[in-house]
C-alpha cells in the first residue's frame, strides 16, 4: 500500500472530522501551493465518496482502500497540472473510476494466467483456486441475485460499467455522471438503459427458477 508523509492518511478509511466548508477553488489554490492542511481537508472530505465508488467497482474492501489510497497519491502527485477544466470532485471521481478499471483488468490478466498455470501442473502445486460458491447462504435467492449482479456488473464496457456505478452507488444526476464521462447527458442516458438492459437480461433466468 501506498504512504503518504501525512497522517491524515493512516489509516485512510476512517471518520472524517467535521471540516470548515472551503470553497473549492481556494482548496485547489492551497493544495497547489503544497499545503498540507488543505491535502488532509480534501481527505476528510472526499476519502468516504472515494472508497465506495471503488468498492463498487472493485468488490474488495482491501483492494479497494489500496486504490483509493493511490487515488489521493496520484492527487498530491498531480494537483499542480489541475486547470480546473473540471470540477475537482468530478476530477477525483475520474480518477477514482480510471485507477479502479485499470486494476479490475489487471486483476483479471493475474487470475486468468494462474487459473492456466494451475491447470498445466508446474511443479504439481495448485497456484489458483476458484472461489467456493457453494456456502450454503449462496444459494439464498437474494444471495444469488446480488452476486449474479456484481459478476455480470463487471463484465460491461467501462463506460457503462462507470455510469451505472456513478449512478447507483454515488446517486449522482445525469449531469455529473456527463461531466465525469466528458460526454453528454443524453449519451449517459443509452449507456445507463444499455447497461441495466443487459443486467436485466442475465438476471432473468435466476429469476424464473427462483
Amino acid at each position: 500500500m501506498y504512504t503518504l508523509p501525512l497522517p491524515c492518511l493512516q489509516p485512510l478509511i476512517s471518520a472524517a472530522q467535521p471540516v470548515t466548508a472551503c470553497a473549492e477553488a481556494e482548496l485547489v489554490a492551497q493544495l497547489q501551493q503544497g499545503s498540507e492542511a488543505a491535502f488532509r481537508t480534501l481527505v476528510e472530505q472526499y476519502q468516504d465518496r472515494i472508497y465506495r465508488t471503488v468498492l463498487a467497482l472493485l468488490r474488495s474492501p482491501e483492494e479497494a482502500e489500496d486504490v483509493a489510497q493511490e487515488v489521493f497519491v496520484e492527487v498530491y502527485q498531480t494537483i499542480g497540472r489541475f486547470r480546473g477544466e473540471a470540477a475537482l470532485t468530478t476530477w477525483l471521481y475520474r480518477l477514482a473510476t480510471s485507477r479502479a478499471l485499470k486494476h479490475q483488468r489487471q486483476a483479471r490478466t493475474r487470475k486468468r494466467f494462474a487459473y492456466l498455470t494451475s491447470l498445466l501442473g508446474f511443479d504439481n502445486r495448485v497456484l489458483y483456486e476458484p472461489v467456493d460458491n457453494e456456502h450454503p447462504q449462496a444459494k439464498l435467492e437474494g444471495q444469488q441475485q446480488v452476486e449474479l449482479l456484481r459478476a455480470r456488473l463487471t463484465r460491461l464496457p467501462d463506460q457503462q460499467q462507470i455510469a451505472f456505478t456513478l449512478r447507483h452507488e454515488q446517486e449522482l444526476n445525469y449531469e455529473e455522471i456527463a461531466a465525469v464521462l466528458n460526454t453528454t447527458v443524453s449519451a449517459v442516458e443509452s449507456l445507463l438503459f444499455r447497461a441495466r438492459k443487459t443486467l436485466r437480461h442475465h438476471l432473468q433466468p435466476t429469476q424464473r427458477h427462483a
